[in-house]
């Protein structure tokens, strides 16, 4: 799937969340979305998933506006996590991540048998097997995050859009999801996640794009993330290496201290 959005414009009063946001997104690659707060990314995640209206610009899918597609065909084809990990269903674990399979349901309809194996392999990526007949308002933070990662995985999209999916989790099983994202990837889904972990970002994604103010300041392969980039946007200087072939970046304090 290739997601094409051109001159995106969100305002939220005088300073518009967005302002005039170009990119380009295609299935299998792993894009990481970074920036200081309040840069517009989540703004520009719900903008790609049809969530939110932009006052200017606009998507398309393949070519398609999402009203040409539809809602249902657009839920299909994007699967959206948001940041905030709660959820408003107190439901068991399984059942939740059954939600992820309503798009591909009809109205009142039990679920298929590539519904029960959808579900039963995202639990399974998602490492929440073990939590399945948990309620979900009785999970920890991270816990509940990552069933609800299980949720948008059980959709099998095209593209996946990902709003800080590793903030609420522990180092162990931070570099669990971030490993599970870049497969997906691998295996032909787009991923698109807010991050904040530079260090996380640059060593596994594909591509970094920047956003400060509403702007794409960056957009490119890890390398993007310039020490003048990292001034300039974030404030900071960094400390820079490899380990295993794979880069990264560690914010080390701020800039002209």
């Amino acid at each position: 799937m290739h997601i094409e959005a051109r001159g995106l414009v969100v305002r939220f009063g005088a300073q518009p969340a967005l302002a005039g946001v170009d990119c380009d997104l295609v299935s299998g690659a792993f894009v990481g979305l970074v920036g200081p707060n309040g840069a517009g990314k989540t703004t520009l995640l719900r903008v790609l998933a049809g969530l939110q209206r932009a006052d200017a610009g606009e998507a398309r899918y393949d070519g398609r506006t999402a009203a040409d597609l539809g809602r249902a065909a657009l839920a299909r084809r994007v699967a959206y996590l948001a940041q905030s990990g709660f959820s408003h269903w107190p439901l068991r674990v399984d059942h939740v991540v059954a939600l992820g399979r309503l798009p591909h349901r009809r109205a009142f309809s039990p679920p298929s048998a590539a519904d029960r194996l959808a579900v039963e392999a995202a639990l399974a990526a998602a490492e929440v097997v073990e939590l399945r007949d948990r309620p979900i308002g009785t999970l920890s933070g991270g816990e509940r995050a990552r069933a609800l990662l299980a949720r948008a995985l059980a959709v099998e999209a095209d593209i996946l859009l990902a709003d800080e999916p590793v903030a609420a989790l522990d180092p162990l099983h931070q570099l669990r999801a971030m490993a599970l994202l870049r497969a997906e990837a691998r295996k032909g889904a787009g991923v698109v996640a807010v991050l904040h972990d530079l260090t996380l970002a640059t060593r596994f994604c594909d591509r970094l794009i920047v956003l400060d103010a509403g702007r794409v300041v960056a957009d490119g392969p890890p390398s993007a993330l310039t020490d003048a980039v990292l001034a300039e946007t974030y404030g900071v200087t960094a400390l820079r290496g490899e380990r295993d072939g794979e880069p990264f970046v560690v914010p080390w304090r701020a800039a002209g201290a």
